[in-house]
This record gives structure tokens, C-alpha cells and sequence, in this order.
């Protein structure tokens, strides 16, 4: 592990990111190369869209990785998103036979959580768990006495084919394996949030450019997760209607465009030739309106999650559409609590300042820490007993493989992926229209 490397490729729907980072045996993360391509229309809400173009951009981003680093790419770990994604609960008992709480009791518990399969969304991965022990809540149960034990676990559940697309389109295009899937909003909160903030409560926002998740803690676990379908790109999108092209709005959203209107220099001249001067006053009352509709939209997840006025720490927000300028002060007065903006926490990173000061690249860094497994290709190792020795599996507590390495190899076949989909994949999502992964363009 300390001589390889392991690879990660966020598909965002605005650019495609892709880092390459070597642990060292205190787990810290050092960068060796990283990269980002332009999504085109590729990538819509977190899912994959276009296949062939998903592979094209891969396949150049990892040329790019691998010509910065001088050395070959095998496998990779790929962000798992998409407005379907979020938690559900899933409660299991079992009486204490021998009156004491053992690691096999603990084991059996999380097996039934990983097996169980809900209507009309597939499990993806088991993300929190919370013990009681004859009803009293115990943190670390093991060696505990007690009658019985209640795990309450935070399952996050999606579509059925959320994985199908993102296989084929690696598939098609490049010679990479995908050793795992890793879930991106709990990558992000994973290397943003500090356990202090867990533990008092905190609503954890990123920003992206296609959708916003949106994650709940409290008494340091994973208390509701859920995706928005609105971000950055639908801000673009309005100030387009305002007679611009989607690039010339990008570029004024990025120069002009602010939260909360300043009252002075209404009318800006264009840096744009032959293009209109721009009313910065309306500009930013476009911006105005849709993050009220995305504020109204979090301000109800909260109530949902059921802790409305217990989130202690706040709120803390990270994401490339977080970037938009004073979006801090607007969130603290909309949703009248403290909030901050995060990055990735340098104790897990030990250089490249400059990824971890951009807020685009907190969920790629986020997934580092869960992968595990060394993405090298190593050209003398043919055998398939070293092959095999080779791939460990993932301990990530939020990629989406299971432990067994059987299931292990079931989850890489796109073909299973078409099986487990099955019917599943025509029904509606459990949301209806406002979750339909339908673009709306």
C-alpha cells in the first residue's frame, strides 16, 4: 500500500474530478496528482446521463493523472450520487441469550441491515447505527449485559440502476476496474465535519452544481440525508433568461452574482463584447428567487428530520456553488442559525493547499479516506494468486460493497447490476415528481 496509490473519480455534474493520493500508516492522505475535466451535458443531477462521454472524459482525466503522477492507473473508486439517494430506517432486535452483548451479536445485527432489501429502492450501504440495550442507548455495546438489543441503522437507499450507467460508461471507454463505490455526501461530511459538530447537531449542505444534499447529525450520528435536485447550474440557467448565454451567465454568476443584494452600483458595464450592460439589481434578485426555493427546500428536510431547533453547531456548508458570494450571511439570516463554510480538514491532509481551499474538490478528497485498496497497475504481476492478493476489501463505512468477497465480485458485474435492477428500475422513485431523475431542461 505505502509504495502504491490509491485513485478516486468524482462525477460532478458541472466537471468530472479525479485525485490520486498515498496513505501513510497514521492514515494521513498525501496528494500526488489531481485533475478536473469539463462535464459537458454528461452528467445531470449526479447521474450519468451520456455514456460515451462519461467514458471519453474518464479515460482523459486518468491519461491526465497518470502523465502528472509517471506512473499507470488499474482501478478506481467512483463517487455514488443522484437526487434518489437518501436514508432510511431500519430497526432490528435480539434477545441476549447468554446476557451479555458479544462482537457475533453486533455482527448478526449489521448483516440483517446489509441484507435487508426495501420496496422500490436498492440498499446501498448501512451508514449509522445506533445501539439500545433494554431500551437505554449504549454507544459501545460490546461487553455490555443486558436481555436484549435494538440497533437503529441509517440505511442509504436509491434507485435500483444508480450504479448500471457508471459501470457501462467506464466500461466503454477505459481498462479500469471500479474496486468500489463510495456514497459523496457522506464522503464530504466525513472530511469537513469535526465530532464535536456531530455530536451538538448540524445540518451538513453541499452545494453542487446539478443537485444539494443535504445531511442531518445529531448525538454524533447520521440522522437524515437527502438530495435536492436544484444547485449551481439552475442559477445559470435563470440569469440565461435574462438574454445570455449559459457561459456569459456562468461567468456573471461567478463575477457579480451575489446572495444578498448591495444596494449601490445598480447598473454594471459589460465585460462582454457587443452584450448588454447588466442590471446588477435584477441580477441578483434572479439569484434571489431560487435560493429561496432551495432554502424553503432545506428548511423543510430539517423540519422532517424531526431536529428543528436542536442542531447546536449550526449549519456548515462546503460544495463548488458555495463559492457564490455571501451565501454565509444569506443562509445565517433565511435559516436564523450560525453557518460556516468547510473545506477538507488539513489532519487528513498533510499538502496540496490549493485542493483543500477549493470547496469543488471537499467530496473527491472525502472519498480518499475511504478507499483503501492500491489502484497501481503493476505490469510484472500477472499471476492470478497475486492478483487475488491484492485486492483487500474496501473498510470504507460508506463505499457500497459488502464484505463478503463474493458479493464483492457480484457488485463489479454490470450484468448483476442489470439483475438486481430488475423491474425495480421502471418504477417511479418512492418521491414521485419532485425526486424524478427526468431532467426538466
Amino acid at each position: 500500500m505505502h509504495s502504491g496509490f490509491i485513485a478516486v473519480i468524482d462525477l460532478g455534474t458541472s466537471r468530472i474530478k479525479g485525485v490520486v493520493g498515498r496513505k501513510n500508516e497514521h492514515n494521513v492522505i498525501s496528494i500526488l496528482a489531481s485533475g478536473s475535466i469539463d462535464a459537458g451535458n454528461s452528467v445531470r443531477r449526479g447521474m450519468v446521463y451520456n455514456i460515451e462521454q462519461v467514458g471519453a472524459n474518464v479515460h482523459k482525466l486518468v491519461m491526465m493523472l497518470e502523465n502528472s503522477l509517471g506512473r499507470k492507473i488499474a482501478k478506481v473508486y467512483v463517487s455514488l450520487a443522484g437526487q434518489s439517494l437518501h436514508t432510511l430506517e431500519f430497526h432490528e432486535m435480539k434477545q441476549l441469550s447468554t446476557g451479555m452483548v458479544t462482537e457475533e451479536v453486533v455482527s448478526q445485527l449489521r448483516k440483517a441491515a446489509e441484507k435487508f432489501q426495501p420496496e422500490m429502492v436498492r440498499n446501498y450501504r448501512v451508514a449509522d447505527v445506533e445501539y439500545y440495550i433494554d431500551d437505554k442507548p449504549e454507544r459501545s455495546p460490546v461487553g455490555v449485559t443486558g436481555s436484549q438489543i435494538e440497533a437503529g441503522y441509517e440505511l442509504i437507499v436509491g434507485r435500483p440502476n444508480l450504479l448500471s450507467n457508471i459501470e457501462k460508461s467506464i466500461a466503454a471507454k477505459t481498462d479500469l476496474e471500479i474496486v468500489d463505490f463510495i456514497v459523496g455526501p457522506t464522503a464530504s461530511a466525513e472530511i469537513s465535519l469535526s465530532e464535536e459538530e456531530k455530536e451538538l447537531g448540524c445540518v451538513f449542505v453541499d452545494f453542487g452544481s446539478g443537485t444539494t444534499s443535504l445531511s442531518v447529525y445529531k448525538g454524533g450520528i447520521l440522522r437524515r440525508m437527502v438530495v435536492i435536485p436544484f444547485g449551481g447550474k439552475n442559477l445559470t440557467k435563470d440569469i440565461s433568461a435574462l438574454n445570455f448565454t449559459e457561459n456569459d451567465a456562468e461567468q456573471l454568476k461567478i463575477k457579480f452574482g451575489r446572495a444578498m443584494e448591495n444596494q449601490d452600483a445598480p447598473l454594471f458595464t459589460s465585460p462582454f463584447a457587443s452584450k448588454p450592460d447588466i442590471d446588477l439589481t435584477e441580477l441578483n434578485k434572479v439569484i434571489g428567487m431560487r435560493l429561496d426555493e432551495i432554502t424553503a427546500n432545506i428548511r423543510e428536510q430539517i423540519i422532517l428530520s424531526g431536529y428543528e431547533g436542536q442542531l447546536g453547531a449550526g449549519m456548515i456548508i462546503t460544495g463548488g456553488a458555495s463559492q457564490l458570494k455571501n451565501l454565509d450571511l444569506y443562509l445565517t439570516q433565511k435559516m436564523k442559525m450560525p453557518v460556516r463554510k468547510a473545506l477538507a480538514k488539513k489532519t487528513f491532509i498533510n499538502n496540496a493547499p490549493e485542493l483543500i481551499s477549493d470547496p469543488s474538490f471537499t467530496q473527491a478528497l472525502g472519498m480518499l479516506i475511504f478507499a483503501e485498496e492500491d489502484c497501481e497497475l503493476v505490469l510484472a504481476d500477472t499471476s492470478e494468486e497475486q492478483d487475488e492478493d491484492r485486492r483487500s476489501p474496501s473498510s470504507g463505512w460508506f463505499s457500497t460493497k459488502k464484505k463478503k468477497p463474493k458479493n464483492d465480485k457480484k457488485e463489479k458485474k454490470p450484468k448483476a447490476e442489470k439483475q438486481e435492477g430488475g423491474i425495480f428500475s421502471k418504477i417511479e422513485d418512492v418521491f414521485g415528481e419532485f425526486f424524478s431523475e427526468e431532467d426538466d431542461e
